[in-house]
């Protein structure tokens, strides 16, 4: 019984360390928002290491997916390839606890296929409706909790 008990416990410490970034493109993104029509406003940040106003906001994102039960935060990391391992090692700080992904597609056919009106500046956020997935918001840059706040609340009551 010990040993299952062991074998138990250092299954979960293991589980719980391991970090899920899965490549994406923006259609498969948008189809990924399309599911949580009727279910779930949805929020997807893009955002980078070397970004220093992403990895500020950061904590705030991961707050607000708690704090908003009618809420599907979706993060994109657009980093290079080969620092997958530094990009896995900042989320498992940050205490993420469901899957990230990562950008693999062409920056000019991710930017477009996501948002047309997006230059491409990270970070950026693009909020959907629940009921009816429609773009809600979207902006670039840092923002401040109360312009995620409303937005969100927004997105999750709006009956566009």
């Amino acid at each position: 019984m010990k040993i299952f008990i062991y074998s138990l416990f250092v299954f979960i410490i293991i589980s719980c360390e391991k970090v899920d970034l899965l490549p994406i493109t923006s259609e498969d993104l948008i189809e990924k928002v399309a599911t949580f029509k009727d279910e779930k406003a949805v929020l997807i940040n893009v955002w980078a290491l070397y970004c220093k106003p992403c990895i500020e906001e950061f904590p705030m994102l991961i707050d607000l997916r708690k704090k908003f039960n009618d809420l599907e935060v979706i993060l994109i990391n657009v980093d290079f390839e080969e620092e997958i391992e530094e990009v896995k090692n900042f989320l498992k700080k940050q205490n993420l606890d469901s899957v990230s992904y990562i950008k693999r597609q062409n920056d000019e056919e991710f930017i477009n296929g996501l948002n047309p009106n997006w230059s491409g500046s990270i970070p950026f956020t693009v909020i959907y409706a629940k009921k009816t997935g429609a773009v809600i918001d979207y902006w670039e840059g840092k923002k401040s909790f109360s312009k995620f706040k409303s937005s969100i609340e927004l997105a999750i009551n709006s009956e566009i």
